[in-house]
């Protein structure tokens, strides 16, 4: 406030000084005003004051048709008032030929109209953010839009009349202009008539949403067919409008957002009143019971969107109108929709009776009675498929001398670990071996796991019912089961045994790959062994030690 009034008090001391001065030079009122319009000086003076004069005017208007404007309000004015100085400065490029005092004074009287174009777009947008309205409110709103109204027609009838007596001139450009103001107010006023009718209804006006949709719509169709009427007449007949490029360039993003909100919309509408279910008061109970779009909690009439969040279905018509997303998570309902449903899956079939508890597991398909399945494909992925094998129990009876003396399921467990303890030794006994003849050759997993080889140790079939069983049979179903687990105990310990070689191997290795023999220990070692018996070599010393150490 204080800077303002220091502005407007230099600016009134200097037009005074200059005004003064040209007085005393001339003594008379006409050939004084001749002088200043001569003088640049004084000009430039006088261009200050009118400047300054103009910002006084525009806070008046504010205080009477405004009052204090909020700061989202004057961050929009200064951010729009930038552009359109820009845009004002391209356009003097432009018409440079009619650069005059008027030519200035029209554009600074075009901005200044346009900022309360802005304010008032603005204030009417507030209306639907503010729960209490008074009367003052609707006075300033409407005096302000009517006193623009009309000064936008006059400007655009002063125009028309200017192009069709003196033909194509600046007057195209502020012509245009005041249309697209005059557009813009036409836009305020539908939507102040849209708030104040929801105002003043007691319950949510759920076509609102539509209604203002369809506004923007409309609107935006008009500036898009001015822009274009615009640009194709500048082309003509003067030149290219560069200043005009952005605002067409906004105006035509405008469009296609509310044609794409339109679309997306409806389609959103239609799927929620169709695909979305009902919130049953089950669901309602198991989540929160309060609408965050109205804050008021949710009885009846409730819908549940594929992320299981729950809405007023009247609250969720009026979002669907300005996006298409959940209120709560902002996903996409549109996309997840289409997902779910090119997704689906097919109708599953009917579930099959329930087994008793006591029934025998079904046997797999393609395995010949008295065989062990293989594994699932996907459970080994480095290994070939396994194929069948007989149980430790069927290659015991098949052993010579088994049909004389089939031997009892212990038996059969501890041969099964017996003859997979003797399948790992063997095994890393002829990696050592081979390791020894060729020490670059790596071998590969099957080597230490044959694929004959199953580690299976299957448990016995549990009684129907251990009560019905006497204190000998439960002892001896007791140790059966002990039998078992150490079985499983001895085959951990054998393949912790195999790791164990199998890592001193390794060592063994890596130590001869990153130590290159020298030509001199090349030589001494086989003048040695012309000389001297041949030592073991620290291959044989490992595997002769993996031996010892298997051995057990």
């Amino acid at each position: 406030m204080v800077r303002a009034a220091l502005v407007t008090a230099t600016s009134l001391a200097l037009t005074g000084a200059v005004v003064a001065h040209a007085y005393l030079l001339k003594h008379q009122f006409y050939p004084t005003v001749v002088y200043l319009t001569k003088s640049s000086p004084s000009m430039a003076v006088l261009y200050i004051q009118a400047f300054v004069l103009v910002f006084l005017l525009g806070k008046f208007m504010r205080k009477v048709f405004f009052g204090q404007l909020r700061a989202a309000e004057m961050e929009h004015l200064i951010e729009r008032s930038w552009y359109a100085v820009t845009e004002t400065c391209l356009a003097f490029t432009v018409f440079r030929d009619d650069f005059s005092p008027r030519f200035v004074a029209l554009f600074t009287l075009l901005l200044f109209l346009k900022c309360f174009h802005w304010l008032a777009e603005d204030r009417v947008d507030f209306m639907e953010r503010s729960p209490n309205i008074s009367w003052i409110f609707h006075l300033r709103v409407l005096s302000l839009m009517g006193l623009l109204g009309v000064m936008d027609f006059l400007f655009v009838n002063h125009a028309c009349h200017s192009i069709i007596t003196r033909g194509a001139s600046v007057q195209l450009v502020f012509g245009f202009e005041y249309a697209i103001l005059l557009t813009m107010v036409l836009t305020t006023f539908i939507k102040y008539i849209l708030h104040t009718v929801d105002l003043q209804s007691e319950n949510p006006w759920d076509n609102k949403a539509v209604y203002m949709l369809y506004t923007e719509l409309f609107t935006g169709f008009i500036k898009v067919l001015l822009y274009v009427a615009f640009m194709t007449i500048m082309i003509k007949v003067h030149t290219f409008p560069l200043f005009a490029i952005r605002p067409m360039y906004l105006a035509m993003r405008q469009f296609k957002k509310a044609v794409t909100d339109a679309i997306m919309s409806r389609r959103a509408i239609r799927n929620m009143n169709t695909l979305y279910p009902d919130a049953t008061p089950e669901d309602l109970q198991a989540s929160d019971n309060v609408c965050i779009i109205c804050r008021e909690e949710m009885v009846t009439g409730a819908k549940k969107l594929p992320c299981n969040h729950i809405f007023h279905s009247s609250c969720l018509r009026s979002w669907f109108q300005r996006q298409q997303t959940c209120p709560t998570c902002r996903m996409d309902v549109l996309r997840a929709t289409n997902n779910n449903q090119t997704q689906a899956p097919a109708q599953a079939p009917p579930p099959a009776p329930a087994a008793p508890a006591n029934a025998p597991a079904a046997p797999a398909p393609n395995v010949p009675p008295g065989m062990l399945p293989g594994f699932p494909p996907g459970v080994f992925p480095f290994w070939g498929p396994f194929p069948p094998v007989p149980p430790p129990a069927a290659a015991a009876a098949a052993a010579p001398g088994g049909a004389d003396a089939p031997p009892s399921s212990s038996e059969a467990a501890q041969s099964a670990g017996q003859n997979h303890q003797f399948d790992i030794c063997q095994s890393s006994c002829l990696f050592c071996c081979v390791h020894e003849a060729d020490p670059a050759w790596i071998p590969s997993i099957s080597l230490f796991f044959p694929p004959h080889v199953v580690a299976v140790s299957s448990m016995p079939p549990p009684p129907p019912s251990l009560s019905r069983l006497s204190e000998e049979e439960l002892r001896e179903l007791e140790a059966e089961g002990r039998r078992g687990l150490e079985a499983r105990l001895q085959c951990l310990q054998n393949i912790h045994t195999l790791l164990d070689a199998a890592m001193l191997n390794i060592h063994h290795y890596l130590s001869t790959v990153t130590t290159p023999p020298r030509a001199e220990s090349r030589s001494a070692e086989a003048t040695n062994r012309t000389d001297a018996p041949a030592a073991p070599s620290s291959s044989e010393k490992s595997s002769s030690a993996c031996k010892n150490e298997l051995k057990w």
